[in-house]
């Protein structure tokens, strides 16, 4: 079935008369741009290909869809292509990250071996700084040099893009991710000192008539997912959106009420703060916390693993978040997955460390499919809405 999704300004949603003026100077140059995702299944589960959404309202400009594809385990990738002719590459959208890279024809390691890479005399646009880098995140590390280059996303064009050329990657974590690189929508904070992280050069190239962009997270049983820049398409989600203001504009981050069940706190019992990180695919908190909430079911550890009789599923209650007064439950179907050999395992992981990020939670995948999410630079805040 075809969707019909309209345009909607972020801006218009709050109902506020002094910003109509505003919205129909600009009303002209409206320009969204989608780029589905592929949705990154758990290798456990069944594999299956699914149809984009089709669009059929007037008013979105420069729509660029591509087919998806599922594989191994809920990472939601897209393609992008860099370069003069373009050179493509399948990139995990990641707000937890700032900068971008691709794997380059100078990297030895095996993670490149066993994907694309960028080749930088195939590009007529392309300049090299020489800068080193080092990048190092939750699972493995990448060095490598800067470039600048086209970079295209759906039908934006970016030019003059600073990202990053591996010279090396770490095999255990990169050898074989469905992914080529990674493309970071955090903050300017964030990324390599002195560089422009991608979201920034399109506000500042003016590719786009808001300075949001809004993930669609597909389920198992829904259709494709979606990245969209410069706007929000209504048909992605039920009810309004509920904005969040961001505690600080450096990681996505904003306070966190509670985390109960049946009316229990059982996390968070202080308030505390929640990174929205479409890098994640899991619950991550402080592992305390993960433990009192994993002691109220009636399951094991095994490793690092929660293990939860699968015939209790259907009895066990939500898991609400509650985020500036409003109640953001995670069903059972959500924070349960089944393992290959028939093991029912927990969504929530705990870390243990006494670094200041570690400490707050991270919603991931799990969170994000279930509440579509935009993410506003213009206002440093966060939209939330249950997903259709």
């Amino acid at each position: 079935m075809p969707r019909n999704c309209y345009f909607l300004s972020t801006w218009t949603q709050e109902r506020s008369m002094k910003w109509l003026v505003i919205f129909g100077l600009v009303a002209f140059s409206e320009c969204l741009v989608t780029i589905p995702l592929r949705k990154v299944k758990s290798i456990r589960e069944n594999l299956r290909d699914k149809e984009p959404p089709a669009e059929e309202s007037a008013p979105q400009k420069n729509i660029s869809q591509q087919p998806l594809r599922n594989h191994l385990d809920m990472i939601y990738v897209g393609n992008i292509t860099i370069g003069t002719p373009p050179q493509q590459f399948s990139m995990a959208f990641d707000t937890g990250s700032s900068d971008t890279w691709v794997p380059s024809i100078y990297c030895q390691s095996m993670a490149c071996v066993t994907h694309n890479t960028f080749d930088p005399f195939q590009s007529t646009t392309f300049q090299l700084p020489g800068i080193v880098i080092d990048l190092h995140y939750g699972s493995g590390t990448m060095t490598g040099l800067l470039g600048y280059d086209t970079i295209q996303m759906g039908d934006l064009i970016i030019k003059n893009q600073t990202f990053g050329l591996s010279l090396t990657e770490d095999d255990i974590v990169f050898e074989h991710a469905i992914f080529d690189g990674i493309l970071g929508l955090g903050y300017p904070s964030l990324a390599i000192k002195g560089t422009t992280p991608i979201f920034d050069t399109i506000m500042n190239q003016s590719l786009i008539s808001e300075p949001v962009f809004a993930f669609y997270l597909s389920t198992e049983t829904e259709l494709g997912s979606v990245v969209m820049f410069g706007g929000v398409l209504d048909c992605y989600y039920k009810g309004d959106l509920k904005w969040v203001s961001l505690s600080k504009p450096h990681y996505w981050q904003i306070p966190l009420e509670r985390i109960s069940m049946k009316g229990k706190i059982v996390a968070c019992k202080r308030a505390c703060q929640a990174v929205v990180d479409t890098g994640t695919s899991l619950m991550i908190g402080p592992r305390k916390q993960v433990y009192n909430i994993h002691k109220r079911f009636s399951g094991y550890y095994l490793q690092d693993l929660y293990v939860i009789p699968c015939q209790d599923i259907n009895t066990l209650p939500d898991i609400v978040f509650t985020i500036e007064g409003i109640d953001y439950p995670v069903p059972a179907r959500a924070y349960v997955q089944k393992s290959a050999r028939g093991l029912c395992v927990s969504t929530f992981q705990g870390r243990r460390s006494r670094s200041t990020r570690k400490q707050l939670w991270i919603l991931g995948n799990v969170f994000l499919r279930l509440y579509f999410t935009v993410f506003d630079r213009g206002q440093n805040r966060i939209g939330l809405a249950p997903a259709v």
